[in-house]
């Protein structure tokens, strides 16, 4: 395997040291990051910076996505970014040599992620090859990572165009979205960045149809194992995040409050004779802001037809003031017009789901979707969702679209 970690790592932290000067501009054009592990195994992303005004522009690469970062302010020498969704930021310095040095921050249930960051400018692309690769590894893979069941399997979906690795792993719980990376001889990396996912992969290609002796690196401590199995018929099963009602009760009976503090429940008179979809989401959650993005476009386009839609908010805390900020960061970035509303109760709670919809069996999985007919009952509940990155995300939009027409259609 390549040996790029530590040459890149010393590279960097000659950045390290923090110096004071008048104000300065990060330079325009072609960044990278690294987010910077204990073990020595640095989490690598590229982004894109420009000027299109007065304040400065960030593009974050993820393979095709282009995460827009707008909310950064210069003091100095000091460098405050705040990223658009969660509750992740980064504290930096421009350094004389023009780089960056700081820290990553992440809000979680628990305790803050904190993690050292540092970037320099350049074209240096997120992994650096140095043999042209001996396999092609596009296609389906069975993989099994260390922690997990024999049974309890997740799909790799890879594109590979000479040396150059795109794709993504889905898993019953959801989806790694956008990866990006490289084959170099028998060695593969992908990574992904998105200010919650901050992933690095690296394995040994056997041959055509095995990758073993996987590592998958996450935030700044967890390191899992993992192998595949090239298996064009590979599939992931949502029955462990399967939902339904949990008994004849099938009318939901909610009111929570909006981000404004106004109780909004379902059976409310703006509600009435429509077919309302409700989101169980929170702003914590990658997927999630997949979905929610979906969503909003959808709402827009159909709100015309009869339909309604709510998003009830399962946050890290019962912190209402702290879950209000960022759920409005993240309504905001998607100009969410239908109300979301916080449950105030946390989604690691064991209770969530007698708490707050207790007519159906567990939440398992962020997000999962209910949908409710014209005469106010539940038709239907889809547990998991697959996200833009991802072979099935057609066929989740091809099923949402039927659903709907068939429950528009019903008097």
């Amino acid at each position: 395997m390549i040996g790029f970690g530590k040459a890149f790592i010393m590279l960097m932290v000659t950045a390290l040291v923090a110096v004071g000067g008048e104000s300065k501009k990060m330079q325009t054009g072609w960044w990278k990051g690294a987010l910077l592990r204990a073990d020595g195994e640095p989490i690598v992303f590229n982004f894109e910076v420009s000027y299109p005004s007065s304040k400065p522009l960030i593009h974050i690469h993820n393979a095709s996505e282009r995460l827009e970062v707008k909310n950064i302010e210069l003091a100095g020498d000091s460098l405050f970014i705040e990223m658009p969704f969660f509750e992740s930021s980064f504290r930096l310095q421009l350094q004389k040599d023009g780089s960056l040095a700081g820290n990553w921050i992440k809000g979680t249930s628990g305790k803050t992620i904190v993690m050292p960051f540092v970037a320099k400018p350049g074209h240096e692309p997120r992994f650096i090859g140095k043999a042209p690769a001996k396999h092609n590894i596009t296609g389906k893979w069975e993989m099994h990572f260390g922690n997990k069941k024999a049974d309890d399997i997740a799909v790799g979906e890879f594109s590979q165009k000479g040396n150059q690795l795109s794709g993504s792993i889905v898993s019953a719980s959801g989806d790694y979205r956008f990866l990006e990376g490289i084959v170099s001889g028998d060695s593969l990396f992908l990574g992904t960045f998105d200010g919650s996912h901050a992933y690095v992969f690296k394995a040994h290609i056997s041959d055509a149809n095995t990758i073993d002796g996987g590592k998958f690196f996450s935030g700044p401590t967890r390191l899992e194992t993992f192998s595949a199995q090239r298996n064009d018929q590979a599939k992931v099963s949502l029955e462990s995040v399967a939902m339904g009602l949990r008994g004849t009760d099938d009318r939901l009976d909610f009111r929570f409050p909006d981000l404004d503090g106004k109780l909004v429940g379902i059976n409310d008179a703006q509600f009435k004779n429509k077919v309302v979809v409700i989101q169980i989401m929170g702003s914590w959650c990658p997927n999630c802001m997949d979905e929610t993005q979906f969503l909003s476009k959808f709402y827009k386009a159909n709100k015309n037809r009869g339909v309604e839609m709510i998003g009830l908010a399962y946050e890290y805390s019962t912190d209402n003031a702290r879950s209000v900020k960022t759920l409005r960061k993240f309504k905001d970035r998607f100009a969410v017009d239908y109300p979301i509303l916080i449950t105030g109760v946390t989604a690691s709670d064991s209770l969530r789901t007698e708490k707050t919809l207790p007519q159906l069996t567990s939440i398992k999985s962020f997000p999962s979707t209910i949908f409710i007919g014209r005469d106010g009952r539940v038709k239907k509940v889809h547990g998991g969702f697959f996200g833009p990155a991802t072979d099935q995300y057609k066929e989740y939009v091809q099923d949402f679209e039927e659903t709907m027409n068939s429950l528009l259609k019903t008097p």
